[in-house]
């Protein structure tokens, strides 16, 4: 089986690539939304983030890839302590999906005949610990989007029906991509996701030649290829294990939250999610780095992939949403 195209030798998409990383070593971010055009290395770009981290610890035979007995829910009915690594999940959510298969089901007429809480689970229980990915997420529909947002936040999914209830651990990265050609997320889906990225094809037909030439390796010599490209990503990860250790002593001082507070009023940002999510990702930026504080150069690179989707539409302002946020962080920021 071909591994997955290495994360360091996908050509520019910086900022999506930013994202991906911030939300790898801080989860709790919310996501991300990748909106561009076709074959711009949105699924790739997750495949490849996967595939670049160490694989995880989990209990044999447990269907929420849980790292100890304890974590491993009744109804799994797992009784061995033994453990194996496994790729970090990376699971595909695809567009038809019912919400039986996305949350799991439990069978009504076993419970009511034998007693026993019998569960099906479903995609959320295989991604826990890892990352959901839907493509076209703007095609998906609104309640399953609500649904599967809710899970990410809390950590954790439940299943009710007729008097049962079944909770198993659901916490996974949840990244969303599609065309905004094929139509636009609500406002209030937009604002659930932490982060977000514009991406398009290059322009520069340099580049375009260099992703030929890195593809076409990729296909035609793989493993020299892989090899190739080896150190940088085990930089990359890293990197990304020393931020995930950094981060609880990285606590912003209080001139970090003024900026950040003042930014998200400027730039006329409802309720408090974007405030949140700049805050966490100008820590992991920090973390990633390897800096000691939280920055003002922390925070202008995270507030373009924290803010720009959480704007106000202004119809007669025909700036893109991350030029818009620019200008107000050179006023509030200098």
């Amino acid at each position: 089986m071909t591994q997955p195209f290495p994360f360091s030798a996908i050509v520019g998409q910086d900022d999506m690539k930013l994202a991906m990383i911030l939300t790898a070593v801080d989860p709790s971010i919310g996501g991300v939304l990748v909106f561009g055009d076709r074959g711009t290395g949105k699924s790739t770009a997750v495949r490849a983030l996967a595939a670049l981290l160490p694989p995880i610890t989990a209990i044999e035979g447990c269907p929420v890839n849980s790292a100890s007995p304890a974590d491993c829910p009744d109804w799994a009915g797992i009784t061995t302590n033994r453990t194996h690594e496994i790729p970090t999940p990376v699971v595909d959510l695809p567009l038809g999906a019912s919400e039986d298969r996305v949350t799991g089901a439990l069978d009504i007429e076993r419970a009511l005949v034998d007693g026993q809480k019998a569960f099906q689970p479903g995609l959320l229980a295989r991604a826990n610990r890892g990352y959901l990915y839907i493509d076209e997420v703007n095609l998906l529909e609104d309640h399953i989007v609500d649904l599967l947002l809710d899970v990410a936040q809390s950590g954790e999914n439940m299943v009710e029906r007729e008097g049962l209830s079944i909770r198993h651990p659901a916490r996974f990265v949840l990244v969303g991509s599609g065309n905004p050609e094929e139509g636009e997320l609500r406002p209030q889906l937009l604002d659930r996701f932490g982060l977000s990225v514009d991406v398009t094809s290059p322009a520069d037909i340099d580049l375009r030649i260099e992703v030929l030439r890195r593809r076409d390796a990729f296909e035609n010599d793989n493993a020299a290829f892989m090899l190739r490209w080896q150190a940088e990503d085990a930089t990359i990860r890293d990197q990304i294990l020393s931020a995930r250790k950094a981060l609880r002593d990285l606590a912003p001082d209080e001139a970090a939250l003024r900026d950040v507070a003042e930014l998200c009023l400027a730039l006329g940002s409802d309720g408090i999610r974007g405030e949140l999510a700049l805050l966490k990702a100008a820590r992991a930026y920090a973390a990633f780095r390897d800096d000691t504080a939280i920055t003002r150069t922390h925070i202008r690179a995270a507030a373009p992939l924290a803010l720009s989707h959480r704007m106000r539409r202004d119809p007669l302002d025909e700036a893109g949403s991350e030029a818009r946020v620019g200008r107000v962080i050179e006023t509030v920021l200098g």
